[in-house]
Parts: structure tokens; C-alpha cells; sequence
């Protein structure tokens, strides 16, 4: 069973044991959930990696390539492995 389908499950399985209850004030409430969400992906945080001089040097070229600054091409190579959008380029296949 995937992840996704397991949550799913769950949460199916938490409203037919009745275990959901309606909020005051919806509209309130997806307001003020909607701003915690936004604010949450916003926030930026700072990290410092170590890489070889080459794996710089590399980066760095690309992210010319890109047009880019290579700080971005990183934060932006992260996300898209970390969403799945990030596929591996295998010629063999």
C-alpha cells in the first residue's frame, strides 16, 4: 500500500468512527489556516554544505548556463527532488 493511499485510509477510517467535528467560523478558520500555510512555505531558512572545489566550479557553470545564480539553482534542484519533479536522466533506458 503506497503512502498516500495508507493516509487516505486512515483519515476514512477517523470520519466513519465519527471522530470529525465541524469548526465555528469556517470561513474564519481556512482564512487563518490559509495564512499559517503561505507563511510556512515562505519562510526561508539559511544552511551551509560542504562540496569539492570541482562540484562548485561545476555548479556554478551551470547555473550560468541557466542564467541563474547557482544558490538558487541549488534551492530549486532540491525542491523539485523533494516534490518528485526531480527524474533521473538515464540514457540506458
Amino acid at each position: 500500500m503506497k503512502k498516500d493511499e495508507k493516509y487516505e485510509k486512515e483519515i476514512l477510517v477517523s470520519h466513519e468512527e465519527d471522530e470529525w467535528r465541524s469548526v465555528r467560523n469556517v470561513a474564519e478558520q481556512k482564512i487563518q489556516y490559509s495564512k499559517y500555510a503561505k507563511d510556512t512555505m515562505l519562510k526561508k531558512k539559511r544552511i551551509n554544505i560542504e562540496l569539492s572545489e570541482k562540484d562548485l566550479t561545476n555548479l556554478k557553470a551551470k547555473s550560468l548556463e541557466e542564467g541563474i545564480p547557482y544558490q538558487s539553482l541549488v534551492s530549486s534542484v532540491i525542491h523539485k527532488f523533494l516534490s518528485g519533479k526531480l527524474v533521473e536522466n538515464n540514457p540506458s533506458l
